[in-house]
């Protein structure tokens, strides 16, 4: 063999190692129907799952968070809060909506946890606000759950409630106390009827059911009653409700949205949260002005048992003294003094504040009840801001509180905001307090420069006026905190909340959202598509048997000799029994094609030819090939005989209705002859010499002397001689009679032989162990080809006759089969 064959068969070894995307994709056009039945089944499950899901609805509605506002707020007004601002409220808001606490009112009062439901198409249905009567719980006992109570209405005052329950124990929820508790059943069907707004007790179901009045009755109509787990209600609602900016550009306006199934449910839950939200901040804000007012209160009552004090005091000696007429220099220095007096008390208001103040920040962590430093006068900024930053901060910490977990870094952040904010406000409280202090100080000076002037008077007169000061001071602490509780409680009724709804959630026929048919029948499509796509793609990476006779052109440039088609026949004789037939014709084109084989080998035309026909494995058709190519050489007047070589596995002698007591082995052996072994068959022209009984030792025979004689004496009598060999990729026998061959047919059987043993043969061929080999392609189909339409002028495919149906036998072929050969076309 030359360099350029050589060069032939690495360069089939490195094509063989790529992808065939050719070939892949000539094995899914061949698996067409797959294809379309895998789409086809695909798009027929989206439809169903399309009609069998309900519509889906997103509803939205907007809420403005406005600067703290009151209408009381004037420049004459002393008392003032401060809540942190708009953008702290903002947060806070965007917080608190996601807060269990909050869904749980909005939950609790519209009893989302009780299911109103009806017998649709495919499913229950939510009915919400579309019964023809309302479920009034008990609830302070049981109600089961996840169980639909069927009601069926009767007629105006009459119902039936109805279940047939399967185990004596279920689940059920007291929503009072939201204790989930077991409760105890009968098994069995459940039916009562009961009358309208009549008390129902039952393990399972507590209440009232209220036909409404005017409704429309249908008694075929079922409706269902479910009571659900209030905290999976909660926490189903809490991860569902969305909130954020309205746009960039005002941050102050929110936008609410909500998905869900029934329109009116989610226009009642976005209305309700938007009112709650406004509901709860606003009583965040009298929070503030409630604690200044109980602490005005507080202060109240002792200035008023003091004043009593006093007053009594002032009577009592009146009684005892007479009434003085004080001279007019006098008088000033009392009103001096009693103005004097109204400092100090300020100032010691503001300082008895300052020390609850600054006690009230060591001792406590919840600075939520802190009062308004307005309400005694405090003006200091530093005060205010700090007060008011501190209160924001342990609110947005409490709502903080219902979301997230203790110990979350939000929490740590948050604590160290708090702690610097109150470690800048107890110094800003020192100073105030030293600066008032001061103040006192010199008020206690002026005071006593004052009383001073006064020591010259006799003594009734020093106590009158004395009496007379504590009296007016007490009136004039009376008079202030008065006012200033009056203030507080105008501003805390005065307060709106700063949660504004701007735009209502409403149903104004808002088309679904979902479910996304098209989206579905697009993956369906796909999936249909793709999934049958790579189970080829998986099945044809993994498969390694041969297919057609390009990819034998791609793995070895070993040629291809003829093709046999698959035909069922009851033996082997098909060349001999049925010579019309297109597997007869192959064989025939396959002893053309061997003509120019043994014209090239320049041998002499009158010398008896060897052909040896072997195959990898056991079942490629080795045996049937030899006996039908025998037949047609002897057919056409050739004296041929065929020689059973597979010592193995011998089966030639069956088709011949012989027996294999005697054969090749025997000659070896020296038992026998050759004239005794040699059988003539019923075919004109063909001998045949059997394999014989079966050796323990079959290679040594094949590999000794007698061998070459038997086939030197064969040579002499007969013209073409057959050599059916055991398969090559089993046992080495057939290599051993490579040396006898004048051409080799290594049978390849479409999908049934491996790729690998083509390797084999490459090998072989390669270092020259084989020599003048052809393949043969048993079981060929035309369709097996990826190149349709190529084949071998000398090659025919079964069942398709390229010679004309006119040239062929027709085989009787039933009705079932030409409906099954009409269907393949399409």
């Amino acid at each position: 063999m030359g360099n350029r064959d050589f060069e032939d068969l690495d360069i089939q070894d490195s094509q063989r190692i790529n992808f065939d995307f050719k070939g892949y994709l000539f094995k899914a056009l061949s698996l067409w129907k797959l294809v379309l039945f895998s789409v086809g089944l695909a798009l027929l499950i989206a439809y169903f799952i399309n009609v069998r899901q309900e519509n889906i609805y997103r509803l939205d509605s907007l809420i403005t968070v406005d600067n703290d506002q009151n209408p009381f707020f004037t420049a004459n007004t002393s008392i003032s809060f401060n809540w942190g601002g708009v953008s702290g409220k903002v947060g806070s808001i965007l917080t608190e909506i996601k807060t269990r606490t909050h869904n749980e009112f909005v939950i609790d009062s519209l009893e989302y946890y009780k299911q109103y439901l009806k017998q649709g198409k495919y499913h229950l249905i939510d009915v919400y606000k579309n019964t023809p009567f309302n479920v009034q719980l008990d609830k302070t006992k049981p109600q089961i759950l996840g169980k639909a109570l069927g009601i069926r209405i009767l007629d105006s005052n009459k119902y039936e409630l109805y279940y047939e329950f399967e185990n004596v124990r279920a689940l059920g929820q007291i929503y009072e106390s939201k204790e989930t508790v077991n409760i105890v059943l009968t098994p069995g069907v459940f039916s009562k009827i009961y009358a309208s707004g009549e008390t129902v007790n039952t393990p399972f179901f507590n209440g009232k059911i209220n036909i409404e009045a005017n409704a429309s009755i249908n008694k075929e109509e079922a409706f269902f009653v479910k009571f659900l787990d209030f905290d999976r209600v909660v926490e189903q609602y809490r991860n569902a409700i969305q909130i954020g900016p309205y746009s960039r550009e005002s941050s102050s306006v929110l936008k609410l949205s909500l998905i869900g199934k029934n329109k009116l449910k989610i226009v009642d839950f976005l209305n309700t949260t938007s009112a709650i939200l406004s509901r709860t901040e606003l009583e965040r804000k009298n929070l503030y002005a409630t604690n200044t007012i109980k602490f005005i209160d507080s202060s109240l009552g002792t200035v008023n048992d003091n004043l009593k004090s006093v007053t009594d005091e002032m009577n009592d000696f009146r009684k005892l003294n007479k009434v003085f007429n004080v001279e007019e220099e006098i008088t000033q220095i009392s009103e001096q003094l009693k103005g004097y007096d109204q400092e100090k008390l300020v100032e010691e208001s503001k300082l008895n504040y300052l020390n609850s103040l600054e006690s009230y920040l060591k001792n406590k962590t919840d600075y939520t009840k802190i009062a308004a430093p307005t309400s005694v006068g405090i003006e200091e900024a530093n005060i205010l801001s700090g007060v008011s930053r501190i209160i924001a901060l342990s609110a947005q910490r409490r709502n903080l509180e219902y979301s997230t977990k203790e110990g979350s870094i939000l929490f740590e952040d948050l604590d160290r905001q708090i702690d610097t904010e109150k470690d800048v406000l107890l110094e800003a409280i020192d100073v105030t307090k030293n600066t008032i202090g001061i103040q006192l100080n010199t008020i206690n000076r002026k005071i006593a420069n004052l009383e001073a002037k006064l020591i010259d008077l006799p003594e009734d007169q020093q106590e009158y006026l004395k009496i007379q000061r504590k009296l007016d001071l007490s009136r004039e602490a009376y008079d202030i905190y008065q006012a200033k509780r009056g203030e507080a409680a105008i501003v805390k009724a005065a307060n709106v909340s700063d949660i504004t709804v701007i735009d209502e959630a409403k149903d104004i026929g808002n088309a679904p959202i979902g479910p996304n048919k098209s989206l579905n029948y697009m993956m369906a499509l796909m999936i249909g598509f793709f999934s049958p796509m790579f189970l080829i793609f998986v099945v044809y990476l993994l498969d390694n048997t041969i297919h057609g006779s390009d990819e034998v052109e791609k793995m070895s440039s070993i040629p291809i000799l003829g093709l046999i088609g698959k035909y069922r026949y009851k033996n082997n004789l098909v060349a001999y029994e049925k010579p019309k037939s297109a597997v007869a014709e192959s064989f025939r084109a396959i002893r053309s094609s061997l003509q120019f084989i043994f014209k090239n080998k320049n041998q002499d035309e009158d010398k008896a030819k060897t052909l040896m026909i072997t195959s990898s494995v056991s079942g490629e058709g080795k045996t049937f090939t030899s006996i039908n190519v025998a037949t047609v050489y002897a057919l056409s007047g050739k004296k041929t005989i065929l020689l059973g070589l597979d010592l193995r596995k011998p089966k030639i002698f069956d088709d011949f209705n012989i027996t294999n007591e005697k054969g090749v082995v025997n000659y070896l052996i020296e038992e026998s002859s050759i004239e005794e072994i040699t059988v003539n068959t019923h075919v004109e022209n063909l001998d045949l010499i059997t394999s014989g009984p079966i050796p323990p030792n079959p290679s040594e025979l094949l590999m000794g002397d007698k061998l070459k004689e038997l086939i030197n004496e064969l040579k002499s009598n007969y013209d073409i001689i057959i050599l059916d060999t055991p398969p090559l990729g089993l046992v080495t026998d057939a290599l051993e009679l490579v040396q006898y061959a004048d051409a080799t047919l290594f049978m390849v059987r479409l999908d049934y032989t491996k790729k690998g043993m083509l390797q084999l043969v490459n090998t072989k061929y390669k270092t020259g162990e084989l020599k003048n080999v052809s393949f043969v392609l048993n079981f060929y189909k035309h369709k097996n080809n990826h190149n349709y339409g190529y084949g071998y002028g000398y090659g025919y495919g079964y069942g398709y006759g390229v010679y004309g149906n006119a040239y062929h036998e027709k085989d009787n072929v039933s009705i079932l089969e030409k409906i099954k050969i009409f269907f393949r076309r399409f």
